[in-house]
């Protein structure tokens, strides 16, 4: 990874992790090695946009997360929280990123108008992951797991309404992530698979077979045996890259084949819950 780059990198984790703070430019400049009169042309010349902007739209996406899937916080204290002085400038902003005032995001999450503004960082973070990360490899005995699972089938930018439902689930069936390990089956990769096509299992371990119910929850088993296991630390917008790794480069030179099951993802720790760059997911991928 470039001195240049690594600056960088710093300077957005920095941001991550102080959203709830007035981020200090002096702070910015320092983590950067720059000062104040090139600070911000280079940033926008490296991430595609101005600091400002980028604040921005990590605030908004949080925003968007809390009102999504954190139903007992106030639409109010979520615009407080995210830098806004009131309900009415959130919801201003709110509406012409989302095409949707923060309520009716409540109740119908649409993601679309989102993902196109955000490309800008979904990109950022992928050439960061890309440009001489190392990834750790460990090889780990995966103990058979009974799970429940809400199958989303279809377009990856309706993921969120399937994780809404679950989620609802989950509560009444009083599984908390504090005392049920949380999951992703993930069967296909959404790069080269038509958005009709997409699968992926959102999963929570569980002491019993789930009884017939009206979420379409249902039973499943992650099958114990050896898993090459990656722990990733961030956003999900570079998980994909750790993938790829595994696929295309570590695979050939471990000489080992992949058992008959997918490749998933256990959420150790989740956003908006904690910042993005303290995101906690280990990858497993299930080899013979």
């Amino acid at each position: 990874m470039s001195n240049y780059q690594d600056r960088f990198e710093k300077v957005i984790s920095h941001i991550e992790a102080n959203l709830d703070a007035d981020l200090d430019i002096d702070t910015l400049c320092k983590l950067a090695h720059l000062s104040k009169y090139h600070f911000h042309r280079q940033c926008s010349a490296f991430m595609g946009m101005s600091v400002i902007k980028l604040v921005r739209l990590l605030r908004l996406k949080r925003a968007a997360y809390q009102l999504a899937y954190r139903d007992h916080e106030r639409v109010l204290d979520i615009a407080l929280a995210n830098g806004y002085e009131s309900h009415e400038a959130f919801s201003r902003v709110f509406k012409k990123h989302f095409d949707k005032s923060p309520s009716e995001f409540r109740k119908a999450a649409n993601w679309t108008p989102w993902h196109e503004k955000y490309e800008p960082i979904l990109m950022l973070r992928k050439n960061i992951m890309d440009n001489g990360t190392k990834f750790n490899v460990d090889i780990k005995a995966f103990p058979e797991t009974l799970i429940a699972v809400m199958e989303h089938r279809g377009a990856p930018n309706l993921l969120g309404a399937s994780l809404q439902k679950f989620i609802e689930w989950r509560k009444l069936s009083h599984l908390p992530p504090s005392k049920s390990k949380t999951f992703n089956l993930v069967y296909d990769d959404p790069n080269v698979t038509a958005p009709e096509d997409y699968r992926l299992d959102i999963a929570c371990s569980v002491d019993k077979p789930v009884a017939a119910n009206d979420y379409g929850i249902v039973n499943k088993v992650i099958p114990a045996g050896r898993c090459a296991v990656v722990r990733h630390i961030g956003s999900d917008d570079s998980i994909g890259v750790i993938v790829s790794f595994l696929y295309t480069q570590w695979l050939p030179k471990a000489m080992v084949e992949v058992r008959d099951f997918p490749i998933y993802f256990e959420r150790v720790s989740f956003f908006p819950d904690v910042p993005e760059n303290e995101m906690i997911t280990d990858i497993y991928l299930p080899i013979e």
